[in-house]
């Protein structure tokens, strides 16, 4: 296994649709320091770790969340690091949800973004639903025990029945905690259908709708679009997909966008990850906006800080997997933040994945 390499990764570059170039100004170094794989058909508590998809640290623990909707859990896990690399990861217990709840047969429990609220103990969780079978996107809570308390109300054109068309798949994906504590931010994985295309080799104006929801009033209260990259490679089979995966407020405003794109043909060599800066605060509020396609709006500013590429001949299978989830981890002892991602092996249904956490150190340079 590789240990800790210190591949110093600070070079800034401003995205486009589908291009990116440099930029002088540099907010951001990230370090990679590390990965580990995990066992594959590891057994725990009668489950299969895997299609993990979602992560959170809170007081030394981690949370891990199973996008698996007929058999809905979480992991919770210990990371332990030494030396700034990972030591190993030891899976500890399984957080089971009753899918025969009543919110859960009307919504489908599709889970993909996970966060711990410290201030009541409870766990928050985005899902994309079910489009093609009507079952909406949400965000819930839970107990930490897995039973369901409450959910949000999510505006209509979020909704599977909605005229603006949301993609399957494609919905509720990333999960922030907002850094004012008042609120989640919820970004989309793909635009809906009228506010714009997916993705494409070529330039295309593909907005998502990243949404704050109030934990006061239970509601959307305000959003910003994020225009997406292109695809990266052509595919050699027909499908072919880049979207946001995981997010992160780090500032008011200021976030960490993991955007995925996948073309398929290539093997285990398909994934493209991105890591991008993105400022949200001269963003228009689209919240009111019905379809960005006829909407006069101004996006987020997004700024290429991390690509996973440069550090694939580092990692221990020189694969760059199916990375979804993106969580701030423990402070490392030199004082700087550590990074912790997982990918989403998708219980291998599509051939050889791998679940996979990647350790990187981050110092905010401004």
């Amino acid at each position: 296994m590789n240990k800790i390499k210190f591949l110093l990764l600070a070079v800034i570059l401003f995205s486009s649709c589908a291009t990116t170039r440099t930029l002088e100004n540099k907010n951001f170094r990230i370090t990679y320091l590390d990965d580990f794989v995990l066992e594959q058909g590891l057994k725990i508590d009668g489950t299969i770790v895997g299609g993990l998809s979602g992560i959170d640290f809170h007081e030394n623990t981690y949370y891990l969340v199973v996008d698996n909707p007929s058999n809905p859990r979480i992991y919770k896990a210990q990371i332990p690091l030494i030396n700034r690399s990972v030591d190993t990861v030891i899976i500890s217990e399984v957080i089971r949800l009753d899918k025969e709840e009543a919110f859960f047969r009307k919504s489908t429990p599709d889970m993909e973004g996970i966060r711990f609220n410290s201030e009541t103990g409870e766990i928050v969780i985005s899902s994309e639903g079910s489009i093609q079978n009507g079952k909406d996107p949400s965000l819930f809570h839970i107990s930490s025990e897995g039973e369901y308390l409450f959910h949000y109300e999510i505006p209509g054109y979020f909704k599977a029945s909605g005229i603006q068309k949301p993609r399957n798949n494609g919905v509720f994906e990333g999960l922030a905690e907002s850094t004012d504590k008042t609120g989640f931010w919820v970004a989309m994985e793909l635009p809906l259908e009228k506010d714009g295309p997916k993705p494409k080799i070529f330039p295309t104006n593909s907005p998502v709708r990243i949404t704050k929801f109030s934990k006061e009033t239970k509601k959307a209260e305000k959003q910003f679009a994020y225009k997406l990259d292109g695809i990266s490679k052509i595919p050699i089979n027909w499908f072919a997909v880049n979207g946001v995966t995981e997010i992160l407020e780090y500032a008011d405003d200021k976030f960490l966008v993991l955007e995925r794109a996948y073309s398929a043909g290539y093997g285990s060599k398909g994934n493209t990850v991105k890591i991008f800066e993105v400022d949200a605060s001269n963003a228009t509020n689209t919240l009111p906006m019905e379809d960005l396609s006829k909407s006069d709006f101004k996006p987020a500013e997004k700024r290429l800080v991390f690509n996973f590429k440069s550090v694939k001949n580092f990692l221990e299978e020189e694969i760059i997997d199916n990375i979804e989830g993106m969580s701030f981890g423990p402070v490392l002892p030199n004082g700087k933040q550590s990074l912790i991602l997982v990918s989403d092996d998708n219980f291998s249904s599509f051939g050889h994945q791998i679940t996979q956490f990647i350790l990187l150190e981050i110092e905010f340079t401004n």
